[in-house]
């Protein structure tokens, strides 16, 4: 099988299970967002807290040359480790998030 087809379900899954968790405070309604023609997945935050308009990314990965790109990790333990949980390689695993220039280690990233 592809890899990337498997890394493709994996990287839905992990989404889908942060897009049911609910916000502490604020009507805020978080949305997985699957673009599976050109390998974009994201998990999208809209809603209203204490009066201020919320809405922006909180994960965007990108398949790429059989690898899985972490474009942007907002999530608090970040998600890599749930990747890595779910069967992707750490060596499959990109921060794209890191320029090219500095070390990166797939362990938890604070940001």
């Amino acid at each position: 099988m592809d890899p990337s087809a498997t890394y493709r379900e994996i990287v839905k899954q992990v989404i889908l299970k942060y897009a049911k968790l609910r916000p502490s405070h604020g009507n805020i309604r978080l949305d997985a967002v699957f673009d599976e023609t050109r390998e974009r997945y994201a998990l999208m935050q809209v809603g209203w807290d204490r009066g201020k308009r919320v809405r922006g990314n909180l994960i965007y990965l990108t398949i790429q040359d059989g690898k899985v790109h972490i474009e942007y990790d907002g999530m608090e333990m970040g998600i890599t480790q749930d990747l890595i949980a779910q069967g992707i390689p750490e060596n499959h695993i990109v921060l794209a998030f890191i320029p090219e220039s500095q070390p990166s280690s797939l362990a938890p990233v604070s940001h």
